[in-house]
């Protein structure tokens, strides 16, 4: 404390430049929904961000899925003949795809959200998990078209919802959500640190296309590996939600729903779908554990 020329009484320790951090303003993934408010503003941010000084807007939401989709169609489906194959491979590969992006993108954007928001990381008293959670919501929000696009085509093709169906595409988009927010928090939280993170989440998910039964029939998976193999593909709990998805709005529009169900999906479909669940959320629980650890350091890496 010191007097100033004018009389007044000065206290030094009060920056007028310092981060407005208060280390309480913590509570993890609770304290993000305690303040649904800020989470609220910061997701529409990020939509006014992502569109902003475009023409189209929000259109660009049908168009790119739509280019992707025909993209993969053509080559897949028309030049390489799977579509012959696989009823409806159209709707059996969209079905894959329209989550598989989902997933890819709250991976990659959560890991990027806390770098991307630094300034309001260093002068926020908000827990630092909002920012992978705004994400999340965000890349639901922008499937919300591909997936209007989707039904259309099934009730199109014919399709018929089912109770069973309808409870394996929850149980499918749960795994993909829990699954894709844990790894947006342990990979936000290392990206901070080393950004060589948000580049090697790209490498990973140019993967994901091709180790899951999308772009080609699980039949395929069964004629070409033994049975530990095959195993060892369901492990992998993206396979197994888009196995889920599909069962949800594929199966309902084959002419056969039954025989489809016993021919081109795997035995204990829902017990691995339960299980890979239960797992995700150990992990989304391990991850905050993380991400709680290292958040201290957040503003000085910054």
């Amino acid at each position: 404390m010191t007097e100033h020329p004018t009389g007044f009484v000065v206290d030094e320790s009060r920056v007028p430049d310092a981060p407005l951090i208060d280390p309480s303003a913590t509570g993890g993934l609770a304290g993000v929904f305690q303040r649904r408010y800020l989470l609220r503003l910061l997701v529409r941010r990020e939509l006014a961000a992502r569109y902003q000084g475009t023409v189209l807007g929000l259109l660009w939401s049908y168009v790119q899925p739509l280019t992707r989709f025909a993209m993969y169609f053509f080559v897949i489906g028309v030049v390489m003949g799977l579509h012959s194959d696989v009823e409806h491979f159209g709707i059996h590969m969209f079905a894959g795809f329209v989550f598989v992006h989902y997933f890819t993108e709250v991976f990659a954007a959560g890991t990027r959200s806390v770098v991307r928001n630094k300034a309001l990381v260093q002068k926020m008293a908000v827990p630092r998990e909002m920012f992978p959670v705004a994400s999340v919501l965000v890349s639901a929000y922008h499937t919300i078209p591909s997936m209007l696009i989707l039904l259309v085509a099934c009730f199109a093709s014919g399709w018929t919802p089912d109770g069973v169906g309808i409870l394996a595409g929850i149980l499918g988009f749960s795994i993909l959500t829990v699954l894709g927010m844990a790894l947006a928090l342990l990979f936000a939280a290392a990206n901070v640190y080393f950004r060589d993170f948000q580049n090697i989440v790209g490498t990973l998910t140019s993967f994901v296309h091709f180790s899951v039964p999308m772009i080609y029939p699980f039949e395929r998976v069964t004629r070409a590996l033994d049975g530990g193999w095959v195993d060892l593909y369901l492990a992998n709990p993206l396979a197994e939600s888009v196995l889920l998805m599909q069962r949800f709005l594929w199966v309902g529009s084959t002419k056969d729903p039954e025989a489809t169900i016993a021919t081109s999906l795997p035995d204990g479909l829902f017990e691995r779908g339960l299980i890979m669940l239960a797992v995700s959320v150990a992990f989304l629980a391990f991850s905050q554990w993380a991400f709680t650890r290292l958040e201290s350091k957040f503003p000085e890496r910054l």
